[in-house]
């Protein structure tokens, strides 16, 4: 599995270069968080969660000991990078909702059904961005709102998503949205809308431990 720093269609998409305008949130100003969007808490037992959520998938996936943990090995920024995109949804959400772009539930399940013809099926659907964007079956559905947003606030401000245009508009969904991020998992650029490593020496994420990803300090 390749290392995601974007959220899955999100990839490909070209980021111009800027001098980093970072923020960070300490434990002691927010005990408990992984980060704070827009005043509200993103909690350290939510992230593990949600990466507890991917692990098992990929064990129900990779039933041999052994495939398994080098899928473990192989996604070591697990943590960080579902971060990233737990903040990523709530910044592009915002972006949408400043652009007055929505998405129905219908639209959801239209590209979902799309998306089931291309892998073979909802399983395959579900195996293809477990593997390729770490995104746990239950997600889905998230994930594929995020890309419709993504797409319609493009379209909106007549650009794709690899466009500094694009970009423009969520560094200042970023920047509104005061995304303050624990030191323990880096740092946000609000330019690039984008989680950055802090390069601290005492984090370290524990992905021998068969349940998942534990980030310990």
């Amino acid at each position: 599995m390749h290392r995601r720093r974007r959220t899955a269609l999100l990839l490909t998409a070209a980021i111009a270069a800027a001098a980093p305008l970072l923020t960070a949130c300490s434990d002691e100003a927010h005990p408990g968080a992984a980060a704070v969007v827009g005043g509200q808490r993103i909690t350290v037992a939510q992230l593990e969660s949600r990466v507890e959520e991917v692990r098992q998938a990929q064990r129900a996936a990779v039933p041999d000991e052994t495939q398994y943990h080098q899928v473990v090995a192989s996604t070591g920024s697990l943590t960080r990078d579902t971060l990233h995109n737990m903040v990523l949804d709530r910044v592009l959400h915002r972006a949408a909702q400043d652009a007055g772009v929505t998405v129905t539930p219908k639209e959801i399940q239209q590209m979902r059904a799309g998306l089931e013809r291309q892998t073979g099926g909802a399983k395959g659907l579900e195996t293809a961005w477990l593997q390729k964007y770490g995104i746990a079956p239950e997600r889905l559905d998230d994930n594929l709102r995020l890309q419709l947003e993504a797409q319609k606030l493009a379209a909106e401000l007549g650009t794709d998503t690899s466009r500094p245009a694009f970009w423009k508009a969520l560094s200042k969904a970023s920047g509104e949205l005061h995304v303050d991020l624990n030191p323990r998992y880096g740092s946000w650029d609000v330019r690039k809308s984008s989680r950055v490593d802090a390069g601290t020496p005492w984090l370290r994420e524990d992905t021998t431990a068969a349940g998942g990803a534990a980030v310990t300090g």
